[in-house]
């Protein structure tokens, strides 16, 4: 990873990189990038822990509107190889955690916290999805990182690289929504309606949080079995719940239907958040959430969360290895990450 305090750098390559590139359904290669020196570079390193999440997860099969080839990766604990001019902190040889947004830290919506949307980058501009330009792939061996120093941070002692890498984005963004949820309705059971990670994530986050229970909606009872190792009582189908309602709900499976079966599983009064990604219309009740007052909200996971989800991790409040793989190399990857049943834990160090 090289970080900078701009958007752009024009030194000329001078050495090269790997990086898998995204080639299309069930097709991952690896290919030769340039890489470039003089500014804020990281590598991702120690057990270097990246794994795709939402979009990242479908990509091998196909199931996106994503075309390849482009360089995957949008989560990442990465090791700094060269500081920019600017930059005082973090510095060469630090861990740290690279959100997966482009966002320049100053602009309105940075500073109110929302740098996802930031107003000085195309808009959707991240890492390891070509949707706001080009910004590479956490995946790759060496990354540009803009404006680091108002957005990575540096692994807390005691953390280790492979539980902290899914901070970037899919570990963070389920225990916000956990987080969220529970604020208006502390020590309340949720329900998880999963698929994605991010529902064994929402598992493991939520006793820290204060939930007083966990239910867990999967059909499949591997991923059943992980929720249980969390503290997650399970159901193999939202029918199972039969008319029983919770005030908070998640919805972390990317399907129309889990969406539907989490806002009917939501108590009068209720709040449930989506953290999976549905590529195809998902209508919703809306007669119904404005009867019952049902709060619906969505969307991608930001930077100033990072912290808190830091200190869980530090304080051994939420420990997420068993939502992942079994660790795999850098050079297995290409065959190994459209075959692989979980989020991957790529190592490179």
């Amino acid at each position: 990873m090289r970080l900078t305090t701009g958007c752009t750098t024009t030194d000329p390559p001078t050495r090269t990189t790997r990086t898998p590139g995204h080639e299309g359904a069930d097709a991952c290669s690896v290919r030769a990038a340039p890489g470039s020196t003089g500014q804020h570079r990281a590598a991702p390193g120690g057990a270097w822990r990246r794994g795709p999440s939402g979009p990242g997860a479908a990509l091998p099969s196909g199931a996106t509107p994503f075309k390849g080839p482009f360089a995957p990766g949008h989560e990442c604990v990465a090791r700094i190889v060269e500081p920019g001019p600017d930059c005082t902190a973090p510095t060469t040889g630090d861990l740290v955690v690279v959100p997966w947004h482009i966002s320049c830290g100053t602009c309105t919506r940075c500073v109110l916290g929302r740098p996802s949307p930031c107003e000085r980058t195309p808009r959707y501009a991240m890492f390891g999805l070509p949707l706001g330009g080009n910004w590479g792939g956490m995946f790759t061996e060496r990354f540009t990182v803009p404006w680091a120093q108002a957005n990575v941070q540096r692994l807390p002692d005691g953390v280790s690289p492979s539980a902290a890498a899914a901070a970037s984005d899919s570990l963070t963004d389920a225990c916000d929504a956990v987080r969220h949820g529970l604020q208006p309705h502390p020590a309340q059971d949720i329900a998880v309606l999963g698929g994605l990670t991010h529902g064994r994530c929402a598992c493991a986050c939520a006793a820290s949080l204060g939930a007083a229970g966990v239910m867990y909606v999967d059909r499949d009872g591997r991923r059943r079995s992980i929720a249980e190792g969390f503290g997650a009582t399970t159901v193999d189908n939202a029918r199972e719940l039969g008319q029983r309602r919770f005030p908070v709900t998640t919805d972390a499976a990317g399907d129309p239907r889990s969406l539907a079966a989490a806002l009917k599983a939501a108590a009068p009064g209720g709040h449930c958040h989506s953290i999976g990604i549905c590529f195809q219309p998902a209508p919703l009740p809306l007669m119904t959430m404005y009867m019952d007052a049902i709060t619906f909200t969505t969307g991608r996971p930001d930077t100033p969360h990072l912290a808190d989800v830091l200190h869980l991790l530090q304080t051994h409040s939420v420990g997420p290895l068993a939502a992942y793989s079994h660790p795999i190399t850098f050079d297995d990857l290409p065959e190994a990450l459209p075959e692989l049943p979980a989020k991957p834990r790529v190592l490179l160090d």
